[in-house]
């Protein structure tokens, strides 16, 4: 295939856009309006980002525990922790704002303090009643301390669920309906109707309401996903545009090309619509790379476009040479851009399957909008100015050149001791780096539902729901008080645990009717003995409340148990170690022949996914290698070749890991791209070098110096050019709230940075070491890609109609 793409291609190629230049616009203008067209498709996720494929084992287990028990992840807690709380005025506002949630059709359940209930024996009937702990409303502060001395002294059931004993923190649980957690009609409750409620009580009662919960904390972090995409975009624009302008000085050329990257982010969003993916964290980042990774394309083809009319004054024809000699180059370092976002679709995350698959598609539309529109709409264009060509003659530029050219002629020592200094301090690093399996690390931490999060994980300990259900392999096996003990061995575990909440279980169930049982005696909050076991619960069968207080701890076939923990934020290695010594005590204390235990949960899903991801970031990286290797041996056929261009760009990757463990930047899912979008970008500059390279070696009788000299003066200043677009554009998402896109960003721009210096200093280094040994006239001589075509390849002059 990619013998096709000689200058005879090329040059067919420059004849059909330049004489059917209108056609192209038409059809350019109709694909955007259908593109435009598919932007109803597009939908925000609702969901948390799961990196897992779907037949993974921890993904298995975790729709196991949701098809017995439902979605786990539907709880909105309000918290208040003020003295000023337990008055009559603020602690009946308090219970009213709860009370007033029940309304709304997205609400399950709602529990705060007054719908609190005791069981209360009922000698007469031998059953349990439920007594609330508030009739009515209150009416004086001696009820209120009546209310606090019995939550906080003899109902440990309730403690640390809506309460917190030792502190006097007061929550409201909020059960939204399950099917709904991952709709748009959670975003609707959330941001209309709750956050609206407390806002008015807040400004009412002076209390500080904190709100927290995985359905509230994703509806925020989606929501900021959304209102950073247009600064992104907006940011991306100013930045690649005022830099295009300062190397340019033309307002044409800068207003072209922001006409095709707005075009290609158009494209972009029009492809996400078309395929029906969702916006991600990852996806939304792919508009603004669209721009960055676009206006490069557009320096390379305006800066030919303005050499050529500089050295013989004939337009057509100086658009011609641009699609002819700029055409394969730009094809081709947008090809190894977009490998290095395809390997993604080859993982089995869904999540960097749609990130991979739009990005690639979106860079490939990015560079035919480029060579289409560019060429076309400078034939509509006068001949440039003299000011708008002042730009090629800059000294400074040609100061940076120069210095690059004496480094490499004599500073070769340097050069290959810095880059072994690198080498050896990069390895120390990595050796630091850490993997990160937080669900809320990347998140905004100066937004107040960040700040929340931190206040409920002080006052009870997280708010991510790590679950653990047992299947005691028959029907009501969940009661029996073998079960019970055993279940109750474990909790002791998770209460020992301080990264871990109070465990809720029907344990804590069988506990509270053993109390009741005593007629409510706090120091009998413990499991029954057989004997007591049979009393206590022929009254819990007389209880019309039973099925009701079991539902939310026990299925309805009575075989499966539900342990319910929070956790706090924490980092992987401890995530890791907690797993183990639950997974240890499980093992000890439930057979495996009567008893399967799961652990399952949010938090756990998640920690997986981003071990899962590290694994495939290796796979990824290790392909995106060996893909851009096999284009290397197809256009150089030598082996030595390929050795030498991989060099410049495996060392700026093995710098940012050094970097990343020295400063502390851990592994997660947004960093872990760093590695595969910095090579196939930087790999660009290699590609155009070695053609440059190539080509001198032709013209110059194959005199490696002298090649290799010309060669640098030549690209040097468009590697430099496009480098620095590069870093300030990947720059712009360091203005990002969420850390792990500001650490993306600034990891891509470092790399980027090292990359061209890599690529000016250390691969013209390596060329001239080992001249001899890689300088192979029958290889070089005939290409297999003729990327950059020689100054005297054939080429016709074409008659365009104006």
């Amino acid at each position: 295939m990619f013998k096709l793409f000689t200058t005879g291609f090329w040059e067919a190629v420059a004849r059909l856009i330049l004489r059917n230049k209108i056609f192209i616009l038409i059809v350019i203008v109709l694909t955007t309006v259908f593109f435009s067209m598919q932007w109803k498709h597009m939908r925000f996720t609702y969901t948390e980002a799961n990196m897992l494929p779907d037949d993974h084992a921890v993904n298995i287990t975790y729709k196991d525990f949701l098809n017995v028990f439902g979605e786990e992840g539907n709880l909105i807690v309000l918290g208040v922790k003020d003295s000023s709380l337990f008055t009559v005025k603020e602690l009946n506002a308090w219970n009213n704002l709860a009370e007033s949630f029940k309304s709304y059709e997205e609400v399950e359940t709602v529990l705060s303090i007054k719908d609190l209930q005791k069981l209360i024996k009922n000698t007469e009937k031998e059953q349990f009643d439920l007594e609330p702990f508030i009739k009515d409303s209150i009416t004086s502060l001696a009820e209120i301390d009546t209310l606090q001395d019995e939550l906080f002294n003899k109902y440990p059931f309730y403690d640390n669920f809506l309460f917190n004993a030792k502190t006097k923190t007061i929550r409201t649980a909020i059960y939204i309906k399950k099917d709904i957690v991952n709709t748009s009609a959670r975003k609707d409750f959330v941001i209309d109707d709750l956050e609206t409620k407390i806002t008015a009580f807040e400004a009412e009662t002076g209390l500080d309401v904190r709100v927290s919960g995985m359905p509230y904390i994703r509806t925020l972090n989606a929501q900021n996903i959304v209102d950073e995409i247009p600064i992104f975009i907006l940011s991306a624009l100013l930045v690649t545009s005022f830099i295009f302008f300062l190397f340019f000085r033309s307002f044409r050329a800068t207003f072209i090309s922001l006409i095709v990257v707005c075009v290609g982010v158009m494209w972009t969003f029009g492809i996400i619509g078309l395929l029906g993916y969702e916006i991600t964290v990852l996806t939304a980042l792919i508009p603004p790379l669209i721009i960055v990774i676009g206006i490069p394309n557009c320096i390379f083809l305006i800066n030919k476009y303005q050499h050529e009319v500089k050295s013989h004054g004939n337009k057509v024809k100086s658009l011609q040479r641009v699609i002819t000699k700029i055409g394969n180059a730009t094809l081709m370092t947008n090809v190894t851009t977009a490998s290095g976002f395809a390997t993604f679709i080859l993982t089995e995350s869904k999540l960097l399957k749609e990130f991979g698959i739009v990005a690639s598609l979106s860079i490939l539309a990015i560079f035919i909008l480029c060579l289409l529109v560019i060429p076309i709409i400078y034939t509509f264009l006068p001949y440039p100015k003299e000011r708008h060509l002042e730009h090629l003659n800059k000294r400074w530029i040609g100061g940076f050149v120069d210095w690059t050219v004496r480094m490499v002629k004599d500073k070769k020592i340097t050069i290959y001791a810095t880059a072994l200094v690198l080498i050896i301090a990069s390895m120390i690093g990595m050796n630091q780096i850490k993997i990160s399996g937080s669900l809320i690390e990347d998140m905004p931490k100066d937004k107040q539902f960040f700040k929340d999060i931190r206040f409920f994980e002080s006052e009870f300990n997280g708010i991510m729901p790590l679950e653990i259900m047992v299947d005691t392999k028959r029907k009501k096996g969940v009661m029996k008080l073998a079960t019970l003990k055993r279940i109750n061995e474990l909790e002791e575990l998770i209460l020992e645990t301080p990264e871990l909440s109070k465990p809720i279980s029907v344990v804590s169930l069988v506990k509270y009717s053993k109390q009741a049982y005593y007629n409510g005696n706090p120091k009998y909050y413990q499991l029954p003995t057989s004997q007591e076991n049979s009393f206590i619960l022929s009254y819990a069968k007389n209880s019309s409340s039973k099925n009701d207080l079991l539902k939310n701890f026990v299925d309805s076939t009575g075989q499966y148990a539900r342990i319910t923990t929070f956790m706090k934020d924490i980092g992987t290695d401890k995530m890791e170690r907690i797993q183990e010594n639950l997974q240890n005590k499980i093992d000890k204390v439930f057979p495996k022949e009567r008893y399967e235990v799961t652990m399952t949960g949010k938090a756990l899903v998640f920690q997986k996914g981003t071990k899962y991801l590290v694994r495939n970031l290796v796979i990824s990286l290790t392909l995106a290698i060996f893909l851009i290797s096999l284009f290397m041996a197809y256009l150089f056929r030598s082996f030595r070749m390929i050795i030498v261009s991989l060099i410049p760009n495996l060392l700026p990757l093995l710098v940012t890991a050094g970097l990343m463990g020295y400063v502390g930047v851990p592994i997660k899912p947004s960093t872990i791209l760093v590695f595969s979008i910095a090579f196939g970008i930087s790999v660009d500059d290699t590609i155009h070098f070695l053609a440059k390279y190539r080509q001198e070696l032709q013209a110059n009788n194959w005199k490696i110096r002298k090649s290799v000299y010309a060669a640098l003066r030549e690209t040097g200043v468009s590697m430099f050019y496009t480098s620095i677009v590069l870093f300030f554009g990947f720059s712009v998402f360091t203005i990002s709230s969420f850390g792990g896109t500001v650490a993306l960003g600034a990891l891509v721009s470092i790399t980027l940075l090292f990359a061209m210096l890599s690529n000016l200093l250390l691969l013209p280094s390596l060329l001239l070491s080992l001249e001899r040994n890689i300088a192979n006239k029958e290889v070089l001589r005939k290409p297999s890609i003729n990327i950059i075509p020689s100054e005297d390849d054939s080429e016709d002059d074409i008659k365009t109609k104006n």
